[in-house]
């Protein structure tokens, strides 16, 4: 048995910004708005719906990325003209830097809404 993950609500104070803004950092396309929601379609088979919370506070969540090697500084550079400061821990206590966890890069940052979003070009390493 498995279960693919088809799609996850992402609350937003402002869901067009905050979708376009994760959708320009990664190369991705806005969708159009489909009910109350603003889709970013990650390209293999998931999509971030996002959602106003309206007077509801956002908590803030982590979503992690896998992104092709070749990409990876295209976005780090998207990060730096957007004036994000990216981290290479999710404590976020080393600014400017990236990884090189399981022979890949990676780094985190935040969204509009705090948010953790993490650009992995290598997924973690698991025990069998």
């Amino acid at each position: 048995m498995t279960a693919d993950l088809n799609h996850t609500v992402v609350h937003a104070t402002d869901r067009l910004a905050s979708a376009e803004f994760l959708a320009g950092i990664l190369g991705l396309e806005v969708g159009a708005p489909f009910g109350p929601f603003i889709p970013v379609d990650t390209g293999n088979g998931v999509t971030l719906d996002f959602y106003e919370a309206g007077d509801t506070p956002v908590a803030p969540q982590h979503y992690a990325f896998l992104v092709p090697d070749e990409e990876f500084d295209t976005m780090i550079d998207r990060l730096e003209a957007a004036g994000v400061t990216y981290y290479a821990d999710p404590h976020h206590t080393e600014p400017g830097r990236t990884n090189r966890l399981f022979g890949g890069k990676g780094a985190y940052f935040d969204d509009p809404d705090g948010h953790n979003m993490e650009i992995i070009t290598r997924p973690y390493a698991r025990p069998a």
